[in-house]
C-alpha cells in the first residue's frame, strides 16, 4: 500500500510539474507570438521516444480531429522527412512547439533560415543535440566561438582543388571495381547497394583525406591485423549507436556488466580509437617526407598538432593547433559527415535511376558526349557533367541525409523579421529548428510537382542543343541548403560533389541499372517496389537511411 502510494505522489507531482511547465512556457510563447502547437512531451523526451519507438501505434495520436493531434506529429524523431511541408500548409512556415521542456520554434521560410544559419554568434549549435559527436573529442561540427574559428581555420587547408582531384581518382577507381563485382552478379542482381556504396565512400575517404588507399573488395572491410574488428564495422557499429554514447559513457561500455549488445559496442570503440591510433602515428611518421607536397585532412590535422605543440612550448596560454583529442574527433566527424551522408545520396541515387530509366540515357547522354570517357580527367570532367550534378542535388532535394538544422537563441535575445515584417523576439536559449525537409518540398519554391523526383528541374534547356551545355538554375537562397548555409556550412561539400559525380559517371557510362522483377511483376510494378523502397525511409541515430535496402535487387549489365 505504501509503495502504491508514493507511485501515486510521483505520478502526480510530475503531472502538476508538467502543466506548470507547460503553462509558463505557453504563456511565454504568447508573447513571442507566432503559432502556437502545445505538446505534453519535449521532441528529446527519452521516455516519449521510448514509447513511440517501443509502441509505434501511439503515434496515430496525430490523427485526432480539430487539429488537437498536431504535437504527436512534430515530435517523433525525423518526423519532417514522412511530414514534408504538410504541417507549415496547414499552420504556417513559422511556429512555436511549446512543451514542458522548452519552447521550440520551426522554421520553413527561406529567408528566416537564411538569417538564423547566417548569424553563427546569436544562434549557436544547442550543447544536448551535438554533444553526442564528441565521443572521441570536440571537433568542428561541436565547437563554438573562437574555438570554432581554430577549427575551421586548421582544417580548411585541406579542402582544395588538389585535394578534389585526389578524390576524383580514387571514386572513379572504387566506382569501377564496384561495377565490376556489381555486374557479375548477372540476372540474380545485388542486394547490397547501401554495403557497398558505404564501403567506397570510406575508400575515397582513406585514400584522399587520410592517404591510405585501398582495393574495393580489401581495405576497410577486412579485418587488419592486429585487431578483433574491421575499420568499417567499428565505425558503423558507432555511428549507428552514436546516441547511446551521450548516455553511457564509451569507457564503461566494456563493464561486464553491461548487456552484450553494450559491450560489442564498447568494443567497437575501442577498436576506432586503435584504428585512429595507428592513422595519427603513421601520418605522423611520414610527416617530414610530404609535408612539402601533401595536404590532406590528416597532414592539416597533424600540422594543427604540431602547432599546438609549439605553442605550448613558447609559453602561450592560448590554444593555436589542435589536441591529440580534437585530432581523434575530427577524424571522427570527417568519417559521419565524409562518407555516411555520401554514400546514403550514392545509394539513394542509384536506386532512384532504377526506377527512372530515362534518366539514365539522359544523364549517360552527357557522359558520353564528345568523347570516349576511358580518360576522363577531374579538370576537364567535372565542370561538363551537369547532369550528373542535378542527380545529386535533386536527390538531396527529397532524401537529403539531413531533415532538420538545429540551432538555439545564445545567451541573450535574439531577433528575427517574421512573415509581415514584424520584429520576432525569442528569448535567449530558445531552441530553433530549422526544417530542411519542408523548405525542400514546398511548392511555393518547387512548384505542383515538388514531391517528385525530377533532376531535370535543376537544369536550363541546352543553349545549343549540345548535352554539356546546360546552365544550373538556382533556387531562391535558404529554400535548398542539403549542406547547411552561413559560416558553418559543410566544408566538405565540394569533395561530396566530386565523389558522387565521379560515381556516376563511372557507373552510367559503362552499365545499365534495373530491379530484379519476380515471376508476375512488369516493369511498372518494379520501378513503383523500389520507389516504396527509398520512401520507406527513417532517420537512423543521426541519418536519413532505407529501412529495409534488401527488398530489391538491382541488376547491371554491361553496355554494349
Amino acid at each position: 500500500m505504501a509503495l502504491m502510494l508514493a507511485f501515486a505522489t510521483v505520478v502526480l507531482a510530475s503531472s502538476l510539474w508538467t502543466l506548470k511547465s507547460l503553462l509558463s512556457n505557453y504563456l511565454i510563447a504568447r508573447r513571442i507570438g507566432l503559432p502556437i502547437v502545445v505538446s505534453p512531451v519535449s521532441t528529446l523526451n527519452p521516455f516519449w521516444i521510448l514509447l513511440y519507438r517501443g509502441f509505434p501505434a501511439i503515434l496515430s495520436l496525430k490523427y485526432l480531429p480539430f487539429g488537437l493531434g498536431t504535437w504527436a506529429r512534430c515530435t517523433a524523431m525525423g518526423w519532417a522527412f514522412q511530414d514534408k511541408y504538410k504541417v507549415h500548409d496547414e499552420i504556417g512556415p513559422l511556429f512555436i512547439l511549446v512543451t514542458p521542456a522548452a519552447n521550440e520554434v520551426t522554421v520553413a521560410d527561406p529567408d528566416v533560415a537564411r538569417a538564423v544559419l547566417g548569424r553563427r554568434k546569436d544562434y549557436v549549435k544547442p550543447a544536448v543535440m551535438y554533444e553526442q559527436l564528441n565521443v572521441f573529442g570536440r571537433n568542428l561540427n561541436t565547437v563554438e566561438g573562437d574555438d570554432w574559428q581554430r577549427h575551421r581555420r586548421l582544417t580548411a587547408p585541406s579542402f582544395n582543388e588538389k585535394t578534389s582531384s585526389l578524390v576524383w581518382n580514387e571514386a572513379r577507381r572504387q566506382a569501377r571495381d564496384m561495377g565490376t563485382s556489381w555486374s557479375k552478379d548477372g540476372t540474380l542482381g545485388t542486394k547490397t547497394t547501401v554495403e557497398d556504396t558505404a564501403t567506397l565512400a570510406l575508400h575515397v575517404l582513406t585514400a584522399a583525406g587520410f592517404g591510405t588507399s585501398y582495393s574495393f573488395n580489401q581495405g576497410v572491410s577486412k579485418l587488419a591485423p592486429g585487431h578483433e574488428m574491421t575499420y568499417r564495422d567499428s565505425l558503423s557499429l558507432c555511428l549507428s549507436n552514436i546516441v547511446t554514447f551521450a548516455i553511457i559513457p564509451k569507457q564503461y561500455l566494456s563493464s561486464p556488466f553491461m548487456p552484450p549488445k553494450l559491450q560489442r559496442l564498447g568494443q567497437a570503440a575501442r577498436e576506432f580509437q586503435k584504428y585512429m591510433d595507428e592513422m595519427l602515428a603513421k601520418e605522423r611518421k611520414a610527416g617530414d617526407e610530404r609535408q612539402a607536397h601533401t595536404v590532406n585532412l590528416m597532414s592539416a590535422l597533424v600540422r594543427a598538432s604540431e602547432e599546438d605543440t609549439r605553442s605550448k612550448e613558447s609559453g602561450h596560454d592560448s590554444k593555436t593547433g589542435l589536441t591529440d583529442e580534437e585530432i581523434f574527433g575530427n577524424i571522427f566527424a570527417y568519417n559521419l559527415a565524409g562518407h555516411e551522408t555520401t554514400a546514403n545520396t550514392v545509394a539513394f541515387a542509384i536506386v532512384l535511376l532504377a526506377a527512372n530509366p530515362h534518366y539514365q540515357e539522359w544523364v549517360r547522354e552527357e557522359i558520353l558526349y564528345p568523347q570516349s570517357t576511358a580518360n576522363m580527367d577531374y579538370e576537364s570532367s567535372f565542370p561538363r557533367l551537369q547532369r550528373c550534378l542535378a542527380v545529386m542535388y535533386e536527390t538531396l532535394r527529397l532524401y537529403g541525409s539531413i531533415v532538420f538544422i538545429p540551432r538555439a537563441a545564445s545567451h541573450e535575445p535574439q531577433t528575427f523579421n517574421g512573415l509581415d515584417g514584424k520584429e520576432v523576439v525569442l528569448p535567449p536559449s530558445t531552441p530553433v529548428n530549422i526544417n530542411v525537409q519542408a523548405l525542400h518540398t514546398d511548392p511555393k519554391t518547387w512548384g505542383a510537382d515538388s514531391l517528385s523526383w525530377k533532376p531535370s528541374r535543376w537544369l536550363a534547356p541546352p543553349s545549343n542543343g549540345q548535352p554539356s551545355s546546360h546552365t544550373f538554375i538556382s533556387p531562391p537562397r535558404g529554400s535548398f541548403i542539403p549542406w547547411a548555409d552561413g559560416p558553418r556550412d559543410c566544408p566538405g561539400q565540394k569533395f561530396a560533389q566530386v565523389e558522387f559525380v565521379a560515381v556516376m559517371a563511372t557507373l552510367l557510362s559503362s552499365y545499365t541499372v534495373k530491379p530484379v522483377l519476380c515471376p508476375g511483376q512488369s516493369a511498372e510494378d518494379g520501378r513503383k517496389a523500389l520507389m516504396e523502397m527509398v520512401n520507406d525511409s527513417a532517420i537512423s541515430a543521426i541519418t536519413l537511411q532505407m529501412r529495409h535496402p534488401q527488398k530489391m535487387a538491382l541488376q547491371w549489365d554491361a553496355l554494349l
